[in-house]
């Protein structure tokens, strides 16, 4: 018999907000504010995001180095290289830049196509919803009251007090929160941080393909289940 999950953990930028526009924005007022390169496009933001803000701000000054895309990727991992800058810059940086972000974060963002419908199937099916994000919490509620009314049973950003992703803390602070057992929910997210925070979480992982990675990268970081429309990750979600 196929597995019933009773809950469905969802990342939110590049899975169900198409948040692109207004990151790529944020990050080039940001930077601009401060003298630095401001010029950056949707394809290079796409490769900054996936960590966090100030993850974010450190790999746009490190392609401001010409830092290669592969030093770029490694800054807020375990492999992080040498920085050609102070990490302090990135820390003033991201003080300007949270508050510009969170007044600018629904200018330009939206649903992805199908994804309200699959919110309201899940939760008439009896599958019990959160979203779990790497951008700092107040974006989070801010899009969540936006753009989801009553869509999720749990929704949380980045705040002081719990690692982020792909650290486990946050999605067990929402299992906790929705009374789900880990072996009953499915993590839904389109990078490498969220492939590998199922794993730290003992969730299984479904990946979209629409979002801020490929599925040539999706299927290198070790993607097992991708899926590319809605309906497809609704018969996953369901096991239609």
């Amino acid at each position: 018999m196929a597995k019933r999950y009773k809950a469905a953990v969802f990342d939110m930028d590049g899975t169900i907000l198409d948040t692109i526009e207004d990151l790529k924005d944020a990050i080039n007022h940001a930077m601009a504010h401060f003298g630095h390169k401001a010029d950056f496009t949707a394809k290079e933001t796409f490769a900054f995001f996936g960590s966090g803000a100030l993850t974010a701000l450190k790999r746009a000054l490190a392609a401001e180095k010409w830092l290669t895309d592969d030093q770029i990727a490694a800054i807020g991992t375990r492999d992080e290289p040498k920085l050609p800058f102070d990490s302090s810059i990135a820390d003033e940086i991201l003080e300007y830049y949270k508050p510009y972000y969170a007044e600018h974060c629904a200018v330009k963002t939206g649903p992805y196509e199908g994804i309200i419908g699959l919110l309201s199937e899940l939760r008439k099916a009896g599958i019990k919803t959160a979203v779990v994000s790497n951008k700092p919490d107040e974006a989070v509620q801010t899009l969540c009251i936006d753009h989801f009314p009553g869509c999720f049973d749990h929704a949380a950003g980045e705040k002081a007090g719990i690692r982020r992703k792909p650290a486990p803390d946050m999605i067990y602070a929402a299992l906790e929160d929705m009374g789900i057992a880990p072996e009953d929910a499915v993590y839904v997210g389109d990078t490498e941080v969220d492939i590998e925070t199922a794993r730290n979480s003992d969730l299984d992982c479904i990946c979209v393909d629409w979002g801020f990675r490929s599925r040539k990268q999706l299927l290198d970081c070790g993607a097992e289940t991708i899926v590319s429309t809605c309906e497809e990750l609704q018969s996953a979600l369901l096991q239609a």
